[in-house]
């Protein structure tokens, strides 16, 4: 390690709600944190309009309004930005070694907030705006926007449980939602599919694709064009919205093999704290909650992982995944640590 390299107290991967939650609190506590940004700093709200969800806004406000306020925030009590691709994160041995595109970086403590993204199709239209009608008409989050759709028609693309939970969400507020599915029947589980099936409101399309979504930037959506993958036949359905609900990917390509995940790959936390299994490294947001997935949610646990990170540095417990409490006391530093100028307190 060369003597001009930094060790960072607490190094943060992402600038969503619960990374610039988190970077708020661990700044307040004087440890100097480094948030890095991703190619979409701000995560998802910075592709959706108006956030009528997030208390403190009474009138609403727009999404990357609101993660303009998070990030001014956060720098105000001496929160370090990072704009960077990271290459490869080593957890084997403490502190932390980040590899971005452009140097080294090193941490003693490191929060993981990299979220999580939607899947889409990747067809015509689908795109947000002005290139599609993303935040026009085409969401891939009913609590996030169903008020919007009050007395609408919508189409909801997906057949599995988050689908069929969109779905009787969007009930309260869409006149019919009708549901596009590629196969002749769900894969939601029984109860999920009992649920929608009992709905009066919901209609059914079977083995048909969504292969473009059609409107005008004055209109929004107006129709998707259908294709049956049985018959070939194309056909043009009537809708003014459409959400896709063919799940999420967790953004955390960076650490298979070094930390425990679901089979989808959200990140284990412990659920008391934001602990993951190696000690020393926190998981906030979307990137573990595979449930909730709200601004809301994703910066109260931002917060709990700032906590955690400052208890885990000032050597008091923190409970781990598998019921351990760990703290820096017991945790093995490298020799080569002490090379580092300390970034913190």
């Amino acid at each position: 390690m060369s003597e001009k390299e930094a060790i960072y107290e607490v190094v943060i991967i992402g600038s969503g709600p619960a990374g610039l939650t988190a970077a708020i609190y661990a700044a307040r506590a004087d440890l100097r944190p480094l948030v890095i940004e991703g190619p979409q700093p701000g995560g998802q709200l910075t592709i959706t309009t108006e956030v009528e969800n997030y208390p403190g806004f009474s009138e609403g406000i727009q999404g990357p309004a609101l993660m303009d306020e998070f990030r001014a925030q956060a720098k105000r009590f001496g929160t370090e930005l990072l704009t960077s691709w990271i290459r490869e994160v080593d957890l084997s041995e403490r502190p932390f070694k980040i590899v971005t595109e452009e140097q080294v970086l090193w941490a003693k403590t490191l929060i993981i907030a990299s979220g999580a993204s939607a899947k889409w199709l990747g067809i015509p239209g689908e795109a947000p705006a002005p290139a599609g009608f993303g935040g026009l008409g085409v969401s891939a989050c009913a609590t996030c926007d169903g008020f919007f759709f009050k007395g609408k028609n919508i189409v909801v693309v997906g057949g599995g449980d988050t689908a069929m939970e969109e779905v009787n969400f969007l009930t309260r507020y869409a006149s019919r939602v009708t549901v596009i599915h590629r196969r002749d029947r769900l894969r939601a589980s029984k109860i999920m599919q009992e649920k929608a099936f009992r709905n009066d409101k919901i209609d059914f399309i079977w083995d048909t694709a969504v292969e473009e979504i059609l409107g005008t930037e004055e209109t929004g959506v107006t129709s998707v064009r259908l294709r049956n993958l049985k018959t070939g036949e194309e056909s043009v359905f009537t809708c003014e919205g459409v959400f896709m609900a063919i799940g999420h990917k967790p953004n955390t390509e960076l650490f298979k093999g070094q930390l425990d995940m679901d089979e989808v790959g959200y990140l284990k936390t412990a659920g008391l704290t934001m602990a993951t299994n190696v000690p020393g490294v926190f998981a906030c947001g979307d990137v573990q909650d595979s449930f909730y997935r709200q601004a809301i949610t994703a910066a109260g646990t931002g917060c709990m992982a700032a906590i955690d990170a400052e208890r885990f540095l000032d050597s008091l417990p923190v409970q781990t995944p598998a019921g351990e409490e760990i703290s820096l006391a017991n945790a093995h530093i490298t020799p080569e640590a002490e090379e580092l100028v300390l970034v913190g307190r």
